[in-house]
This record gives C-alpha cells, structure tokens and sequence, in this order.
C-alpha cells in the first residue's frame, strides 16, 4: 500500500504494451475475461502457453497503434444479478503425525526439513459456526459495515461491532510495526531469506507477531510474497527472493510463526504485482501454468500455513485488476487452495462494488481514493445487495469470513487494547507499550545468519587483531540527522542502509552502524581506527587507505515503493550500480590498499564486474537490510564471531542484460502498460536462475552461493521409498492443490555432509530437480533445501523430504497437478551451480 494512488473506475481504458527499456521487441498480448460467474464451470482447454481464461460477458474497447501492440481492456462486470453458493469447505481426516489437527496458536514445531502438513480444517469449521451465530440477526447495512474500512487515516477502528467493540485492527508493516514508539526494525525480508532458515525465519514471525499483538493490532499487513522476477524491481527487499519455492517456504514459516502470537497474518500482494512504475496502470499477461507453478506457489503455502487474510494487488492480471478477477480470487485461491480466510483490497485498489461478485471481501480503507469519503462499499455495496444484483449469501460469506479469521485467531478473547496512533506520532498512546522485549538478540541472529560471505580470497577474513583499519564511505556511518531523518525511509541514505523505503518500513528505535560496531571490537584488539565518509572526494579516500593493514569500504543500493521518488528512483531502481559513486569508491581504495574488502547493503542484486575481480579486493561481505543491528552483524561476521552460512536468495549477474526480465517503462498518463510474460517455452518458467541455466550464461554469483570460513563435503546418498500412486491429474474440487496426498511426504533424500575445514561452520544443502526434456521445466528447479552446523572434522546426517507436488507440473489442459512422462533426476549441492550429489526419483 502506499498514500500515492490513481483509482481506475468502471470506464475503458486502452491498453499499451510498453518497450523494455533493453528489449524493444514487443508482441500482442492475449485477451482475457474478469473470470466466470458464480456457479459456473471453470474448467479451461487452454494449451500450456495461453492466458488462462474463462468465459464472461464483458465490456471493452480496443486502440490500435502502429508503433506498439495494443490490447484490450480492462475487462469489467456488467450490471447483472448475480448468485452465489459457498464453496464447500474441504474436509479430510487428520491422520497423525504426518496430517495433525492444528490450532494456529500452536503450530508444529519448525523443523529444517518439513515433514508435517498441519490441519487447520476444524479450527477453521469452530471459527465459522461462531460468526455464523453472529451475524445470524444482523442487518444488510450491519454486514456491510464488517466489509467496508472506514478511511484513509481513520485509525484504529476498521469496522464495528453492533456492541460498539472495535474489529479487527489493521497495521503494516513486514519487517515491524509500521509508525509507532517501541517497536523493533526487523531485517527485512530478503535478509531473512538470506539465511534459508527455517527456524530463524519461524522465529522471526513469531517476535514479529508479538510485538504487533502487544501493539494490540489484530492484522498484521504481511508477509509479502511477490516473486523478483524483475531484478529492479522497488519491493522486492520486503519479500523473499526470486525463486518460488525459497519464498514459500520463508512465507509459510513466517505466517506460522506470526500466527503462534494471536495476530492474523496477510499474505500480500495477490498476485503478479512485479515493479512499481505504473503499478496501476499495468495489466501482467501470465499463462496458466506460469501462474500456478511460479506466481501463486508462495500463495499456496501461505493457504497451507493457514493464512487468515489475503491482500489482492493494484495491477491487472490478464487485463482485468487482480481485485476484481474471479479466476484468481474465487477459483484458485478459495476454490482451488480452499482458502477459508478473507480476501481484503491493497490500499484502495478496490476497482467497483462487482468486485465482491469476484471474490473481494473487505476493501481498504473503505475509500474509493485516499480521503476521498467514498466508497464502493459501504452504500453502494447495500443497495446493490438489496436489488439483487449482489446475492444477500455472498454478503453473509463475506462478513462469515472476516468475523471467522477474528475467532479463529481467538481474538474474542483478552485482546490488548490498541496502543498505536498511525497518523498522530505525539500521541502519548504510541508510548503506552513498549513491545520489543529481547528481540535485539533475534536482530542480531538473523542479521548475521543472512549475510553471506561471497569472495575470501588468502583468507582475508576473519579479521584476526589487525594493527590498522580504515572505514571508507557513508554507508559505515550513523544517519547525519539520525535513524528516522526521512518518513517511511523515502530519502537519499545518509549512513548504514538496513531497511528500503515505502509502507514496508518501520521506525528505528535505534540503529548500530558499522562504525560504532567496529569502533567497540577494535577497543578490545586495541586496533588503530581511521575513517572517512565521504563517497565524493575520491583522492582523499584512496590517500587514507594507504597506511591502514585493513581497508573496508562500505556501499549500497536503495529501492522502494513508488509513491516515493529518491534520486529519481520512482520506487524501481533505474539500474543496478551501487549507489553515491560505490563502484568508483572500491576501485579508489583498492588502488591504494592490497586488504580492500567491500560490504554492500542492498536491496537486491548489484553489477560488481568494475571492481570484483581486481586483485587488491581480497573480500566481498553481502549484507543485505539488517534492521537495528545491522552493524553489529556486520561485526559479527568480519571477525568470525559468526561463521557465514547465509546463501543467496537470487542470482548476481555479469551484465544487467543476462536477467531474463527487465522493468516495462513508458507509457501517457491514460495508458495500461501491458508487462507480457513471454509465452515461448524460454520466458515465462524460467525466472532468474532457471533463465541463466537455460541460456547457459554464466552469472558472477548464482542462486544459492555463499562460501564460508570452513568447507563441507556430501557423501553417501540414500533413498528411503515410498510407493507413488500412477494416477491422472489432480482433480478440479475445493482444496484440490492443497489435497493432503499431494503435500504428505514421498520421497525422503539422506546423505553425510562433513566438515573438512578447521573452525565450526554450517552448511545449507540444496535439493534441485531435474524434470526430463518433455516436461518443458527448466533445467535445475530448487525444490527443498535443509541447514546443519557442525564441529571441525565432524560428519552429520541430512536429510530433504520431497512431495508428489514438489515432483508435478502444472497440466492446464487438466486444470491439475500432474506427473510429467519421463525420468525424474535431483542433484544436492552448496548452490544452483554447485552439485556434490545426484540421484534419480523412482517414479
């Protein structure tokens, strides 16, 4: 969300596809429907590279231009009456341990390698009965009001019971409570992808959980989830990664975690909502199959985690805006994945009132724009319910879902009161509870578990009492006007970089910067230590890298949402140079200095090749968004407190050209850019490391790498069986991707790994599969993933438990989940291009 919006209401808009601005090739784009209407066959006969659609009466325009393709759109609903039945609510027996019934307060225990599919189904069917018996006697208008947000700044009450309780309270942001007094600044989600962790990011929701329920907010805006399909791309820090299952995995973790703290969790934003430029004015053509096994999985495992709410996105999907589109909302995510939760709008992204005949439940914050004092909702959503053109059952399912994620959360008992006031920060109420608790530990931990150690060259690290050290560069530095000199983070960096800009964000309570960290370690060594801050005067930094043993020089890359501009950066990054001269700093230092190592806080992946390979840069320390302890992380690492162990969660190019997608520019103040997801067999699966392996282009860094202060050897593959059913496709019924029989363990892959160096360290083996030629997968797809720590010369077991989904492709003509023809072959290693063993599935 973000206070910066433009509302398309139902007129007709034409529909330009924009030239990349490194591809200027453009194509037609495949026209698509709203969705179908309730009660009606969703079934497609699409092959595997068309849009998916589905048919519905829809009003539209088209302009054709010679100088760029166009297409149609957006598609609308038309004034019609409209019926509804509730999906049947999937029901399966539980069957302990593997499929145990699970209350969201009490989630099973985390685990590196997943083993159990939790059962939320009868806490889910409780929650139900209870708002059911509520809004037994209520009035249209009364269920209305539980859909409809009151508006923009009207905090903290979202909708009311007729007792006058307030329910439920909303309040970004992923990495910390958003604009309020003692809380802490998480690393942010990319850090904690970093760590391919799953205890650490478990414990991450739940600190994260704890605070906001401390807070006493109800609904916490995140995880969010949206693929870095585009390496630019302006949010891609608040979320996990660029590859599906890494971010599934993070989400689903982190939901259960959020949730084991009694506040509902959101994951966001549904669905295809890539970059920033135009993201309301930009339709995202996806196919089916791209859909499903890429865009939606995170979806998928967040409805599995037992997600309570989903926020649908501003973007169009197919030509028809993601929260107002049937297929997505009502067909896959609550049909499909058999999502019991509620669906509530991005920050007016609301589209019309039709749009609850699509799917949507809540739209926030009730305004059809921010402040406007209208609403598509609220009267509008009455008298459409009283003429029938919305069916009264569907505004009954509505107001059952919102009220059923209050008690399923058990939110109707002891809630705290709210101690926030978002758009008042001099209100004493921000101060009233102070939620941080210990979590400057947890900081700390993941911080430095999410920092990965990319080049070590002599073993130049870790520091080991050097006599002299120079800091070079700004981002070593505090902030000039202290950790929170910008609102929402939406400024040029001053200092250390630990968290992007936008609604993401949160206030710093403090902020350790390098400089102070290094500062406390070099009193004990008794180390001589100089620094200069300045990233302009290139001469006077190469100068004071000359006498120091040890010179660090410390760089960024700063990204955001759109509604801030920063350095004409619209959200998006408009390249991927360090930031304030970095590239040219390193290369000034290490002219001067033999020990120059590089730390770089960024939001995502930066062009290196200036400066990687000179001789005189003997390391390279990724730390990513640390939050409050960034610096003492950085610490942590460069002196070995910590061994590195974190891996990247994307690749790092040579060039910018080699990532298979750019950012889609351009376009008039009326235009709906169209970002076409390619539709040949190379483009739409192959998001970042998978493109790199199928072009067979060498990156400087790929998906998974990071070294360590020690090494570690694989050996001794085993298989443990078990028999898998020679069934068709999943079939089309309510939790059908969700089926237990398709997520319970299949195949359990265990193999040694070793430690051959000299100091403790861990070790994140990955499992990548290999899907034969006629599946049209790409070559290497990650598809589990575990962490072990171990001592010097000591050997563990590991273990990466695979699911028939883990092994199936989407069948769009099926409309399932199926098996593809042929031999199935996996490969465990240190990262995508780092492969110690291999074996081959008996399926």
């Amino acid at each position: 969300m973000g206070p910066t919006l433009r509302t398309w209401v139902l007129a007709v808009v034409h529909v330009v596809a924009a030239q990349s601005p490194t591809n200027s090739t453009s194509s037609s784009a495949v026209p698509s429907s709203a969705g179908n209407p309730p009660n009606t066959s969703t079934t497609t006969t699409a092959s595997s590279s068309s849009s998916f659609s589905t048919s519905l009466p829809v009003t539209t325009s088209s302009t054709t231009l010679t100088s760029v393709a166009t297409e149609t759109g957006p598609l609308t609903w038309p004034i019609s009456e409209y019926s509804f039945t509730p999906f049947p609510t999937p029901t399966l027996a539980p069957i302990p341990p593997v499929f145990p019934e699970t209350d969201p307060l009490n989630p099973p225990p985390v685990d590196s390698d997943y083993n159990v599919v939790p059962d939320f189904a009868p806490a889910w069917a409780a929650a139900y009965e209870k708002a059911q018996s509520m809004i037994a006697n209520f009035s249209i208008e009364q269920k209305v009001n539980i859909t409809t947000g009151i508006g923009w700044m009207k905090w903290p009450l979202r909708w009311e019971h007729p007792s006058r309780r307030q329910l439920p309270r909303t309040c970004d942001s992923p990495l910390g409570v958003r604009f309020t007094d003692f809380v802490t600044a998480f690393p942010a989600g990319i850090t904690a992808a970093s760590t391919w962790n799953r205890a650490l990011i478990r414990a991450r929701g739940h600190a994260l959980g704890q605070e906001f329920h401390a807070k006493g907010v109800n609904v916490a805006l995140g995880p969010m989830m949206n693929m870095g399909r585009v390496a630019q791309g302006g949010r891609n820090w608040e979320g996990f990664g660029a590859d599906p299952f890494l971010t599934g995995e993070a989400a689903y973790e982190t939901i259960l975690g959020l949730q084991q703290s009694g506040i509902q969790a959101t994951a966001k934003h549904y669905i295809n909502n890539e970059q920033e430029w135009k993201r309301t004015q930009e339709s995202s053509n996806v196919d089916d199959r791209t859909e499903h096994e890429i865009y939606a999985h995170p979806f998928l495992r967040s409805v599995m985690a037992g997600v309570s709410a989903v926020m649908c996105s501003y973007n169009l999907v197919n030509d028809t805006y993601a929260c107002n589109n049937y297929k997505l909302l009502s067909d896959i995510l609550k049909r499909e994945y058999g999502f019991q939760g509620y669906v509530m709008s991005d920050w007016a992204a609301t589209m019309n009132t039709l749009s609850a005949v699509a799917g949507l439940d809540m739209t926030m914050p009730g305004d059809i724009t921010l402040g406007s004092g209208t609403t598509y909702f609220g009267a509008n959503l009455t008298a459409y319910v009283m003429n029938n053109t919305i069916s009264e059952a569907r505004l009954d399912d509505m107001a059952t879902r919102i009220i059923a994620a209050w008690y399923y959360m058990h939110q109707d008992q002891g809630y705290p009161n709210v101690t926030v006031d978002s758009f008042n920060p001099y209100n004493p109420l921000n101060q009233e509870v102070n939620a941080q608790s210990n979590h400057d530990e947890l900081v700390r931990k993941i911080a430095t578990a999410g920092t990965v150690l990319l080049k070590n060259e002599g073993n130049a690290l870790p520091l080991t009492k050097p006599k002299s050290i120079v800091l070079v560069g700004s981002d070593a530095a505090p902030p000039v006007s202290g950790p929170n000199e910008y609102a929402d983070q939406g400024g040029d960096p001053t200092g250390i970089l630990a968290m992007g800009w936008g609604s993401g964000t949160t206030n710093f309570t403090y902020l350790i910067s390098p400089y102070e960290a290094i500062q406390a370690r070099a009193r004990k060594d008794q180390t001589t230590v100089s620094w200069d801050f300045d990233n302009w005067d290139l001469d006077q930094a190469g100068n004071d890298a000359i006498p120091a043993e040890v010179a660090i020089v410390f760089i960024n890359s700063d990204s955001g949402e759109g509604y801030i501009t920063v350095d004409e950066n619209a959200g998006d990054r408009k390249n991927l140079s360090a930031w304030h001269e970095g590239d040219q700093l390193v290369l000034a230092v290490a002219a001067q200095n033999n020990n120059t190592i590089v730390v770089v806080n960024s939001v995502g992946p930066l062009i290196i090749e200036p400066w990687v390979d000179h001789p005189n840069v003997t390391a390279i320390v990724w730390a990513s968004l640390g939050g409050n302890e960034a610096g003492n992380a950085i610490v942590d690492i460069l002196y070995g407190a910590w061994n590195p162990s974190g891996h990247l969660p994307y690749t790092i190019a040579k060039n910018a050209s080699d990532y298979p997608a750019q950012l889609t520019l351009g376009g008039t103040a009326t235009d709906i850019l169209a970002i076409i997801i390619p539709k040949e067999m190379h483009g739409r699966l192959y998001i970042d490391y998978r493109w790199f392996d199928a072009q067979n282009i060498t990156p400087r860094y790929e998906f998974g790498y990071g070294l360590s202060y020690t090494t570690f050897e694989f050996s001794q593959l085993v298989d443990l069986i078990q028999n898998w059913e020679n069934g068709g496709a999943t079939p089309i019924a309510e939790g059908s991707s969700a089926a237990l029989w398709l997520h319970m363990p299949l195949f359990q892959v265990t193999f040694n790994v070793e430690n051959t160096g000299s100091v403790y360290g861990g070790e994140i083996p990955q499992l990548y599969v290999h899907h034969p030629p006629s599946a049209g997968e790409p070559p290497s797809i990650l598809k589990g993933f575990t962490n072990i720590e171990l001592a010097p010369g000591q050997t563990g077991q590991a273990s990466i438990t695979i699911s028939r989904y883990d092994l199936s492709v989407w069948d769009v003509v099926r409309q399932g989940w199926a098996k593809p023809n042929g031999t199935i072959e996996f490969s465990i290693g240190a990262s995508s291009r780092d492969f110690r063993l291999n074996g081959t599935f008996p399926v």
